[in-house]
């Protein structure tokens, strides 16, 4: 297995749908490959931001080689998969057909699960595929340091990402990870998965966590990579401009409602020029007030980089 190092921008895209539900591909294809050209670090396809939860496994199927083609291999690709076992191991499996170089592996289907058995889950899944395999820590799926150090010694598992935001636990964990991978040689990456992740990764980047999911990425690449810049950069006048007058009120808008952190993305990307289209059950999409909202935050964003 050639276990793909990400670096830079991860580009989380969407998964436009038609009028009438179907998954609409041609727009797909567009999205990914227009996101593709503007610089990203990896694509991370159907995942939370493109409604996983809401695809069958044909559905993911079609949309994972679709956006493969799109990429045409110039960053790695990593597809969702989660849920029941059940269809996690069939996700799995179809991301590794469909052409994927990783997957991204999120909470099991509702129960509380308590750390050892969330280890059960994750090796479960990895024994399916040789691919490369990030475990998503949100929700749920919740581990300890413990946990973490014993996944990261799965074979196939080569990345951590948390989407908790308990910068305490991961502070826990990162040390203790890195022990328990002391001597292996295997290479081993951490990500910032909180929604809208720009807004904390100040915060992550003190612990180590250089890679963060940016969900901005899919409908302001400009905006999202000028600010993966000003913090690698630690130009802190650029960041905290920026966390003003875009992340922080991005932030605001998305907690507004349940599930607007994919929805605003959508309304973002469709904002921009090119076909979303909304939601699936039992997300909802923002109303017109709400999108005229976002048009302004986007253009203070922008009002930042020309200034």
């Amino acid at each position: 297995m050639e276990t793909p190092m990400l670096e830079g921008v991860l580009f989380f895209p969407v998964t436009p749908f038609t009028d009438t539900g179907e998954v609409d591909l041609a727009a797909l294809r567009e999205h990914v490959s227009a996101g593709a050209d503007a610089g990203p670090g990896g694509v991370f396809v159907a995942c939370g931001t493109g409604e996983f939860h809401a695809l069958d496994v044909e559905e993911f199927t079609d949309v994972v080689r679709t956006a493969v083609d799109a990429v045409a291999g110039r960053v790695p690709v990593y597809a969702g998969a989660g849920g029941a076992l059940g269809l996690a191991r069939r996700f799995a499996r179809a991301a590794a057909e469909a052409g994927a170089d990783g997957l991204l592996l999120m909470p099991p289907y509702l129960v509380d699960s308590p750390a050892e058995g969330l280890v059960a889950y994750v090796r479960a899944v990895a024994e399916e595929t040789a691919l490369p395999v990030i475990v998503y820590n949100r929700g749920n799926a919740r581990f300890d340091e413990h946990t973490a150090s014993e996944v990261a010694q799965l074979p196939t598992v080569t990345g951590f990402k948390d989407g908790t935001g308990d910068l305490d636990l991961v502070a826990r964990i990162i040390p203790a990870v890195r022990e328990a991978l002391s001597g292996s040689g295997k290479e081993f990456q951490f990500f910032n998965g909180m929604p809208t992740a720009e807004a904390s990764q100040p915060a992550y980047r003190a612990l180590g966590v250089k890679l963060y999911s940016s969900a901005a990425f899919a409908f302001a690449p400009d905006i999202s990579l000028a600010f993966h810049r000003a913090v690698e950069e630690d130009d802190t006048q650029r960041v905290d401009a920026l966390q003003r007058a875009f992340f922080h009120p991005l932030v605001r808008l998305r907690k507004r409602v349940p599930g607007y952190a994919v929805a605003l993305v959508k309304a973002g990307v469709t904002l921009e020029g090119s076909k979303a289209g909304p939601v699936r059950p039992p997300l909802t999409s923002l109303g017109a007030g709400e999108i005229e909202e976002l048009a302004a935050i986007i253009a203070e964003g922008r009002a930042v980089l020309a200034s």
